[in-house]
Order: C-alpha cells, then sequence, then structure tokens
C-alpha cells in the first residue's frame, strides 16, 4: 500500500512540474491583433518575421518584416542569426504556421515571442499596408 502512495506522490509531483514548464513557455508567447503589431513602425530594432514561402512573402508582406520560411532547410541557421533577448514577431497567412514558428522559438531560448492574431490575412482584412 505504502507503494501505491508513494508512487501516486511522485506522478502528481511529476506533473506539477511539466505542468509549470509548459506554463512558462507558453507564457513567453503572446498573440497580439493587428493594432498592436501596426504599432511596430514606431520601434526600434524589431525583429520581425514572416515565416510564409517566398511566393507568398513576395505577394505581399508587412513591412520590414524579414521572410524566415516556417521548417525550410535553413531554418534554424536563420534563427540563430536574431537577438534572443530582443522581442520578436511572427506571422503567417493566418495564425497557424506563426503559432508552430513561435513554439520553436520558445524553445530556442526567445524570451518574448508575439504571434499576429489571424495573420496577414487579417491585417490585410484590416486595412493594413502591404509591400
Amino acid at each position: 500500500m505504502k507503494k501505491y502512495l508513494y508512487l501516486t506522490l511522485v506522478l502528481c509531483c511529476a506533473t506539477v512540474v511539466s505542468c509549470k514548464q509548459n506554463e512558462a513557455k507558453t507564457s513567453q508567447i503572446q498573440l497580439i491583433s493587428v493594432e498592436e503589431m501596426s504599432n511596430l513602425s514606431d520601434m526600434d530594432n524589431v525583429q520581425l518575421i514572416d515565416v510564409r514561402t517566398p511566393q507568398e512573402y513576395q505577394s505581399g508582406h508587412i513591412k520590414g518584416a524579414k521572410n524566415i520560411v516556417y521548417m525550410s532547410d535553413n531554418w534554424s541557421d536563420e534563427v540563430a542569426k536574431l537577438d534572443k533577448d530582443n522581442p520578436v514577431y511572427v506571422y503567417c497567412a493566418k495564425g497557424g504556421r506563426s503559432a508552430r514558428c513561435a513554439a520553436l522559438l520558445a524553445e530556442a531560448g526567445f524570451k518574448k515571442i508575439y504571434d499576429l492574431k489571424g495573420g496577414i490575412t487579417q491585417w490585410k482584412h484590416q486595412g493594413k499596408a502591404v509591400e
């Protein structure tokens, strides 16, 4: 009986620790609105990343965005060039790829990650300019 009680206690502790670690990772990632993203033009040293394909990027992107294609062969090399201590802003077409990229950035040690809710589709829908 003591073995089962001990095993239950160990499993509960492991679950709590695991949840806290996941909570810390997701707290680094914040969904932001188009309005919040549009204020970036007033900021210096913005790390704005468009994670769409080169074709999507060429069809229109947010001014100042760098194209780092999600899960491309050079993803890790390009991400390594970014400053982990400065906030990074990511977007894609609708939000799916950028959410996955934000999680990868958190795992890579980036401290503040902002993900555009609704992606560039929402950006354009609200009448914001693209290049």
